[in-house]
């Protein structure tokens, strides 16, 4: 992984404001725009994330297995790929970090830079769904496979669960909806409140769900999880959970 020529010296991060003035609605990209932003963005966004980072770093401990490798697909930032960085205390583990962002790698390779972590991370700019996978102990789909078009995700996790050693684990974490109208009006009616007692306008809340709601397609817990076990893994857990937004263990059998 090459690093920046100034290491000392971390991106630039602002607080979101990106949907804050009216404008003409269209689909939500992961450009420098959104990657300047995105540790307020997703804090503010997301109910329980940064509970959810640290907790990848003792599942990450648990789970890794010395000479194999693992994957934080989807990256963006980095955030997935550092807890599992501290987690894993073999030298010979290779810990790979994917997003089709440039701009998102950009800022994750300052990231990974400033961290006191000695274990190498080799970061790729390409599509998750062309990445190849092998040896996998423990892999992170954090807020991923949402985004990924619903066709090809059974594809997906058949090749994470294909390439994972028995006893190795899918972390994935994902937004999801409900079977009942009524509990989805309540779960999302909750989960806008948690973005106005984070200092969302009403307007940002609107313009956001608009921008989004084509490139992130939520699917229920139990689609989720037939999909898991159907791709191969032996076990799915739901560890976390707040309001619409979970996150699961997929583990594959010894």
């Amino acid at each position: 992984m090459s690093k920046p020529s100034s290491p000392s010296r971390p991106p630039e991060q602002l607080t979101d404001r990106l949907f804050a003035t009216e404008r003409r609605p269209e689909d939500f990209r992961f450009d420098a725009s959104v990657a300047r932003v995105f540790p307020d963005m997703i804090r503010r966004s997301v109910p329980g994330y940064t509970t959810i980072i640290p907790m990848i770093e003792v599942i990450t401990e648990q789970y890794v297995q010395a000479g194999s490798n693992c994957y934080d697909l989807g990256c963006s930032l980095g955030a997935s790929a550092l807890a599992m960085r501290h987690g894993i205390p073999y030298e010979n583990c290779t810990l790979v970090g994917v997003d089709n962002s440039s701009a998102m790698i950009e800022r994750c390779e300052h990231h990974i830079a400033l961290d006191d972590s000695p274990l190498p991370v080799s970061l790729r700019c390409e599509d998750i769904l062309e990445t190849e996978l092998s040896n996998a102990s423990v892999t992170t789909l954090n807020f991923t496979l949402q985004f990924v078009p619903p066709e090809e995700r059974a594809n997906l996790l058949a090749r994470i669960a294909g390439a994972t050693r028995p006893g190795g684990v899918l972390i994935l974490s994902e937004k999801i909806r409900f079977e009942s109208d009524e509990e989805q009006d309540t779960q999302t009616r909750l989960h806008h409140e948690f973005k106005r007692a984070n200092g969302y306008s009403d307007l940002e809340i609107s313009q956001k769900r608009s921008a989004i709601e084509q490139v992130l397609i939520p699917e229920t817990l139990a689609t989720h999880k037939k999909r898991l076990l159907d791709a191969g893994f032996e076990q799915v857990l739901v560890w976390y959970q707040c309001f619409n937004f979970v996150s699961m263990l997929a583990i594959k059998a010894d």
